[in-house]
């Protein structure tokens, strides 16, 4: 079964460290070979700016990333295919894996929307308004002001609906999320979960989560464990539970999942790199149809990835 993962953080780790190989690193959850051999069909690759960059410096940070996604993951295997539309998506052939470009977080850009649109000409099609923190789009989910979107924010908004980008809700404060709801062609959530279930700052209320189910839009449920559950062992029933809750609200068709593997620590027990997507599948065969789980899976997500 086939799957489109909607967040990962190997671009950052392989900036914070050079010697770490693609292909087959165990510091790394994902890899070329764990891609291959796991049913991955489309890969997130995220642009995310640690704090301890100077500003100054952080748009070069990014190119950096970007240069690291084209000459180390994307242009030494012929199997992975950029993706910059639906229709590159359904176009992939049997042996071919699809290999997304996003942006978490626009401390990178500053206030400056050419840096915004270089990115996006450089092959950035999902932008993260906020990570947790203020920036100057909006302000994050950990952020106690709990602004929503600037001025500048709402320009962003607008060149995002301009080139058919998606728009990422997940890290954004409460009435960021709703400033982005009234302004985005394509919200969407690339790794969040159910604040009822679990409630951490960085999860989504039901009366977010519905109204991005009523926008036609996607979830991606994540594997962070304090995203999860508030105990201490977190495992796959964990992540089962924010499906069915979802689903109870009329989302089937608007469930996704973003692992966030290489930015995270601690780990789901059976789920704690690319090669644990196989635990997760045979865990939602038990409760899910087939044609469910390939919705959760895959179809939910390329379907909500905007045409151009």
């Amino acid at each position: 079964m086939h799957f489109f993962d909607g967040h990962c953080d190997v671009l950052y780790k392989m900036f914070l460290d050079s010697k770490i190989r693609f292909q087959d690193s165990q510091k790394l959850q994902v890899t070329y070979n764990g891609l291959r051999s796991s049913g991955a069909k489309v890969q997130c690759f995220a642009i995310y700016i640690p704090e301890s960059v100077h500003p100054d410096m952080r748009f070069d940070a990014a190119i950096r990333m970007v240069e690291i996604f084209y000459e180390h993951i994307l242009k030494p295997y012929p199997h992975l295919r950029l993706i910059q539309s639906q229709q590159d998506i359904e176009s992939l052939s049997r042996e071919e894996i699809g290999v997304l470009l996003t942006l978490e977080g626009c401390e990178a850009i500053g206030q400056d929307i050419v840096k915004l649109k270089n990115l996006l000409r450089l092959g950035v099609t999902s932008v993260g308004l906020t990570w947790n923190h203020a920036n100057a789009v909006a302000d994050g989910a950990m952020e106690p002001r709990g602004a929503g979107l600037t001025v500048f924010g709402k320009e962003v908004v607008k060149e995002l609906n301009r080139q058919h980008v998606w728009c990422d809700v997940s890290h954004l404060s409460e009435r960021g999320f709703w400033d982005t709801i009234e302004t985005a062609a394509y919200p969407y959530a690339s790794h969040s979960n159910v604040f009822t279930l679990c409630p951490h700052p960085r999860n989504l209320r039901d009366d977010q989560l519905k109204a991005l189910i009523e926008l036609d839009s996607v979830i991606g449920i994540t594997f962070v464990p304090q995203f999860l559950s508030g105990k201490g062992s977190v495992t796959i029933t964990d992540v089962i539970r924010h499906v069915d809750y979802i689903c109870s609200l009329g989302g089937e068709d608007h469930i996704g999942f973003g692992s966030d593997f290489d930015g995270i620590e601690s780990f789901v027990l059976g789920l704690d790199s690319i090669y644990g997507y196989d635990n997760l599948i045979n865990e939602l065969l038990k409760y899910y149809t087939s044609s469910q789980a390939e919705k959760f899976l895959f179809q939910n997500m390329k379907k909500r990835y905007p045409r151009k």
